[in-house]
């Protein structure tokens, strides 16, 4: 059964950071391609960026940067490292992942950013 779990997400006043983080199981995880999402109240959900298997990293524009995709892949983790957050920063952020032509996702975590 693949699972993916994410932390890490809270409360932050404009210009703080977070890290998010996204333990994968029941994955090769070394294989897949991994994403953090968000969807914000009443949006569709958007890509924020990605890491490839071999470490190639693609960023939303609003998040370039300022954000930064990582893996471990010994810990079978990736993590979202956020700085400078605004409030359209404001959202549920899903971890994904791309394994065999599957899409798989996590919860999500609330991050929310405001004053």
């Amino acid at each position: 059964q693949v699972q993916l779990v994410e932390s890490g997400g809270g409360w932050v006043q404009p210009g703080g950071a977070l890290r998010l983080s996204c333990a994968g199981s029941g994955i090769n995880f070394n294989s897949a391609a991994m994403g953090w999402y968000r969807q914000a109240p009443q949006k569709q959900r958007e890509l924020v960026a990605v890491i490839s298997t071999g470490g190639s990293t693609n960023y939303a524009d609003s998040v370039k940067g300022r954000f930064t995709i990582s893996r471990d892949k010994a810990k079978k983790t990736v993590f979202l490292q956020m700085n400078s957050l605004k409030p359209e920063d404001t959202a549920v952020y899903y971890c994904n992942a791309l394994w065999l032509t599957k899409n798989y996702w996590g919860q999500g975590t609330q991050v929310t950013v405001s004053s």
